[in-house]
């Protein structure tokens, strides 16, 4: 059971529904058969880092509108659904646009006006690419507005780029944070409407993972390209990614652990299997407690997610268990994923090792949507002042 505190009040709020029993039973099996580590590895050097085929199984699947209201062609299921399915996901370092898509239908369902929704939202179910811009300095502590806006004869008028931009390089459109009139704002921007060369793709830590620069100059809006809530749906969506980040990164933990287990119990040196040694025991058990305090976090701001009113804005005890989830659940991958490269010696710091997948991953979970120090420093502000 997990507890937050706000205010001198107690949430304890912890479930596991039916609906998510169900996605979750599903999606390991799906994740399983097509993302296995031969899989992962041939699209290590792919361009889209997926398989077009098996993001369209998972669109037949219905995933991309688990979160999505029925009258736009989703399931209503809530995000907190959304969480068994990424962290199959992680569990099996299955690479889509999954994450972003949901990211940004999100961004479009809390910030955007009906017709943007009705416009957007179902083709996102039916497996249009969105993707969040955000980032101008690679530091999420940082104003999101370094994109110019200013309003010209033929409509409002981008200037600037954008910083690993997830999956850019095969989204349909972005939703993209702007400096309008002295204010935040989110637009959306068809990839269409981008000049020659405005994606540059990044080299990244994890290689199972892709990201992009991307140059919003020139491009031309109108004004029902903007979305007219868009302070809050900017708030809400950085704690969502965080969330889905720590659900992933999760899963990826256990995967690690399952690396470091089936090495401990299968090597043997000075003629006695590694895994009975304390020095390597008891590290071990301490990821796997780790992981358990990681999932019982994601669960509870699921939960919390699901309990709150449709599309309210994420505050109070839901900030604080989406904040908790991010810091213990990409922390605890950092240190399953130095103890995998760590126990398996040399080899781990090997490119066949799969330690080094896992090590990877974590170094790259860590910085998306915040650090542990950065949420952390918002929960001592939440919980204590």
């Amino acid at each position: 059971m997990t507890t937050s505190t706000l205010n001198g009040t107690s949430n304890i709020a912890l479930s596991f529904s039916d609906e998510q029993a169900m996605l979750l039973d599903s999606a390991k099996s799906f994740c399983s058969h097509k993302s296995d580590i031969n899989a992962v590895r041939s699209l290590l050097k792919s361009d889209s880092g997926h398989n077009p085929e098996v993001w369209q199984e998972m669109v037949a699947l219905g995933w991309t509108g688990i979160a999505i209201p029925e009258q736009y062609g989703g399931f209503d299921m809530g995000l907190g659904s959304t969480v068994p399915v990424i962290e199959s996901m992680g569990r099996h370092m299955l690479g889509t646009p999954l994450l972003t898509s949901t990211l940004a239908a999100q961004a479009i369902l809390r910030g955007g006006s009906e017709v943007q929704r009705d416009q957007w939202l179902p083709k996102i179910v039916a497996g249009t690419v969105g993707s969040m811009a955000l980032l101008d300095n690679e530091d999420w502590g940082a104003k999101l507005c370094g994109v110019s806006a200013t309003d010209g004869e033929s409509g409002i008028l981008l200037s600037g780029k954008k910083l690993l931009v997830a999956d850019a390089t095969v989204a349909d459109f972005f939703v993209v944070s702007i400096n309008y009139a002295g204010n935040s704002a989110l637009a959306i921007v068809e990839a269409s409407q981008l000049g020659a060369n405005a994606i540059r793709a990044n080299t990244l830590v994890d290689e199972t993972k892709r990201a992009a620069s991307v140059d919003f100059s020139g491009v031309t809006l109108d004004a029902d390209a903007l979305l007219p809530n868009s302070e809050q749906a900017l708030r809400d969506i950085r704690l969502i990614g965080a969330l889905l980040t720590a659900a992933e990164a999760t899963g990826t933990s256990a995967a690690t652990l399952d690396c470091i287990v089936g090495y401990l119990t299968s090597r043997i040196q000075f003629g006695r299997l590694i895994g009975s040694y304390q020095s390597l025991k008891h590290p071990t058990v301490e990821i796997l407690l780790q992981m358990d305090s990681s999932r019982s976090l994601i669960y509870h701001a699921a939960t919390l997610l699901d309990e709150g009113l449709h599309g309210a804005p994420l505050e109070g005890d839901t900030e604080i268990a989406c904040r908790m989830a991010k810091a213990q659940a990409t922390e605890t991958l950092l240190f399953a994923g130095d103890r995998a490269v760590q126990f398996h010696g040399g080899m781990g710091f090997t490119y066949d090792c799969d330690a080094m997948l896992y090590i990877r991953r974590a170094q790259w979970a860590q910085h998306q949507y915040g650090d542990a120090q950065h949420h952390r420093g918002h929960l001592a502000r939440l919980l204590l002042d």
